[in-house]
C-alpha cells in the first residue's frame, strides 16, 4: 500500500513545502485534492535574499517566495513563510565550505533535506499540530501491514529522487508525504497539469544550481570564503606538473580546469585522483587510476528500525548516476562496502545510499575508498 496521498478517517494537517518551482506547487494541490487540510509555507534560507540575482535558478529568491504565494493562492490555501536562513547556514552552507576545505566532495541538496526540510521543518511543523510534511520530490512512501514504513524509489525512474532523501530515517517517513511518487508521467505533463491547474509555475525552469550559489561559480564562492591558496598539482610520482589557486577547487574525478600546460606521456587525459588539504596538493592521473574496488562509509542512517544486515544490494553514489551491485556490512558503526565490479571516480564526502529492489536500505558518507589496484587507500 503505497502513502503517498492517504485517505484516512481524518484529514491530515499537511504542511506543503513550497519552494516556488512547478513540482512543490503540483503536490501541495494533489494533497488538497486527497482531502487533506493543507498549509503552504515557503522557507527562506538566504539573510539577503535580494543579492541573489533575478532569474537564478535556485529556490530561496525573492522571486520564489513570490512564486510560491501566488500558486498557494490559486490551489487555495493558507500561506506562510519561514525564516530558516540561520539554521541552513549553519547545517547547510558551512558544512559545504568546511567539506571543500577539507578536501571533501558534498551534496547540500541532501544536507538541506536531512538537517532543513525533515528535521527542522519537520520538528516545527509537528510541534504546531500537523501530522505531516509534504514536497514535490519524486519518491514513494510504503506503509506495510505491520505499521513500518518503507522508503521506494519514484515510480518513475527518470525523475526517481530517492538518493537525496536517503538520509531520512523511520521516525521521518512516518511525517512525510510525496504526491508525485507514483506518477507515471514526464516532466510535460506534470508542467501540463500546473497549467490546467492555472498555476503560473508551469514554464518556470527547474532548478538545477547549488541554491545558495546564484551564478553558479562554486569555485568562486569558494575562494570568496576561504581565500585564494596556490598550490602544487603532482602526477602520481610526485612530480609538479602545474600549479592550482586552492585545492577546494577540486574534486576527484575531475578532468576539466586543470590548467596543466603539457601533455601526459602517453598522451591521454588526466584526472583529479587525490586532494590533500594538509599541503595543498593535488594529485592527477589516468583514468583507470580512479578505479575503486571498496570503500568506508560514515554516520550511517536507515530508512527502517534496524542496521542493514551483511548482504548483497545496489548502490547509488551520486544524485543522477546509476545502480551498481555491492556487498555491505556495518563493522563497529562504519558502512563497509565492496564493490562486485570497480567503479570509477568516487569522492569522499559523497553519500552512499544502497537499495534491495526499489527499497531505500540507508545512506552514509563516503570517508575512504580503496584503489581497485592497490590493497589499501
Amino acid at each position: 500500500m503505497t502513502e503517498n496521498l492517504p485517505r484516512t478517517a481524518r484529514p491530515l494537517r499537511v504542511l506543503a513545502a513550497m519552494s516556488g518551482g512547478v513540482d512543490s506547487a503540483v503536490a501541495a494541490a494533489r494533497a488538497v485534492e486527497a482531502g487533506h487540510d493543507v498549509t503552504g509555507v515557503h522557507l527562506a534560507l538566504s539573510a539577503n535574499p535580494q543579492s541573489f540575482r533575478t532569474g537564478a535558478r535556485g529556490c530561496c529568491t525573492i522571486e520564489d517566495s513570490r512564486d510560491a504565494r501566488r500558486a498557494a493562492d490559486v490551489i487555495g490555501i493558507p500561506f506562510y513563510v519561514w525564516d530558516l536562513a540561520e539554521r541552513f547556514r549553519e547545517d547547510v552552507v558551512e558544512d559545504f565550505v568546511s567539506e571543500y576545505e577539507a578536501g571533501r566532495t558534498p551534496n547540500p541538496c541532501l544536507r538541506c533535506n536531512e538537517k532543513i526540510k525533515f528535521a527542522a521543518l519537520l520538528d516545527k511543523a509537528l510541534a504546531l499540530g500537523f501530522d505531516a510534511v509534504c514536497t514535490g520530490h519524486y519518491a514513494t512512501v510504503v506503509l506495510n501491514e505491520d505499521g513500518t514504513r518503507e522508503l521506494h524509489r519514484a515510480s518513475d525512474m527518470a525523475k526517481d529522487q530517492s538518493y537525496v532523501l536517503g538520509v531520512l530515517d523511520e521516525k521521518q517517513l512516518a511525517h512525510a508525504l510525496f504526491p508525485l511518487g507514483d506518477t507515471l508521467t514526464t516532466k510535460d505533463e506534470i508542467r501540463a497539469e500546473a497549467e490546467e491547474r492555472g498555476l503560473a509555475v508551469a514554464k518556470k525552469p527547474d532548478s538545477h544550481d547549488i541554491c545558495f550559489i546564484a551564478d553558479g561559480d562554486t569555485q568562486g564562492f569558494l575562494a570568496n570564503r576561504l581565500g585564494k591558496a596556490e598550490g602544487d598539482i603532482v602526477d602520481e610520482n610526485g612530480e609538479k606538473v602545474g600549479t592550482h589557486e586552492g585545492a577546494f577547487g577540486f574534486t576527484i574525478g575531475q578532468r576539466k580546469g586543470l590548467r596543466i600546460g603539457h601533455p601526459a606521456p602517453d598522451g591521454k587525459p588526466r584526472y583529479v585522483l587525490d586532494i590533500s588539504p594538509v599541503n595543498n596538493t593535488v594529485t592527477v592521473g589516468p583514468v583507470e587510476a580512479l578505479d575503486v574496488s571498496a570503500l568506508t562509509a560514515i554516520r550511517p542512517r536507515w530508512c527502517g528500525s534496524t542496521a542493514a544486515a551483511p548482504g548483497t544490494y545496489t548502490a547509488q553514489l551520486r544524485a543522477h548516476g546509476g545502480e551498481t551491485e555491492v556487498f555491505a556490512e556495518t563493522v563497529d558503526g562504519e558502512l563497509r562496502v565492496t564493490f562486485t565490479e570497480p567503479v570509477r571516480g568516487v569522492a569522499p564526502g559523497q553519500a552512499i545510499v544502497l537499495y534491495d529492489g526499489t527499497r531505500v536500505v540507508g545512506s552514509a558518507t563516503i570517508a575512504t575508498t580503496t584503489k581497485a589496484a592497490a590493497a589499501a587507500v
